[in-house]
């Protein structure tokens, strides 16, 4: 039974990778950073079906898969992973669907933006006297509140008629 309930959610971190890597074709330019909003609401996904983990891993693969295509830039590290470990967690402890979303906010749009400046610097060429440590948390901020508001509301729908229950039972065998 163990074995099941492992290939289940490793067969849905692979769907949401998927979703993740496609839906950062539909990304748009802010400030010098591709934002992909479909990235944060595969987070919150993630956090709800799968935990924080497994979060952290769709998120490294899918930021992965979008640099070796060209579709994301390094910035997508930093910004996903840390939102889907921090909304994993808040989902966690509190399977409270606001918290979880304000974790993922807080998470990619404060905490990613904030890491994504030396990421920046050391890895992209960005000089460091030209852009303000915090550069890049208005992007992120437009992003993360973009999927976020995506993820809140297909989670939503999902409670109401019942499926995310009978959804999330179904990984749990």
């Amino acid at each position: 039974m163990m074995k099941s309930r492992s290939t289940k959610k490793l067969a849905l971190a692979g769907v949401l990778c998927a979703v993740a890597v496609v839906g950062s074709m539909f990304s748009f330019p802010v400030f010098g950073s591709k934002c992909a909003p479909v990235q944060h609401m595969v987070n919150i996904l993630c956090a709800v079906f799968l935990g924080p983990w497994y979060g952290v891993g769709v998120a490294f693969v899918a930021s992965l898969l979008r640099n070796l295509l060209g579709l994301g830039s390094l910035l997508a590290f930093p910004g996903s992973m840390c939102g889907a470990l921090l909304c994993g967690i808040a989902f966690w402890k509190s399977e409270k669907l606001s918290i979880t979303l304000v974790a993922e906010v807080f998470g990619t749009g404060i905490i990613g933006g904030l890491l994504s400046y030396p990421v920046a610097v050391a890895f992209m060429g960005v000089d460091a006297g030209t852009v303000a440590f915090y550069a890049y948390v208005v992007p992120f901020l437009v992003s993360t509140v973009g999927g976020s508001i995506l993820a809140g509301v297909l989670v939503f729908a999902l409670q109401k008629s019942g499926a995310l229950k009978s959804m999330r039972a179904a990984l749990e065998y």
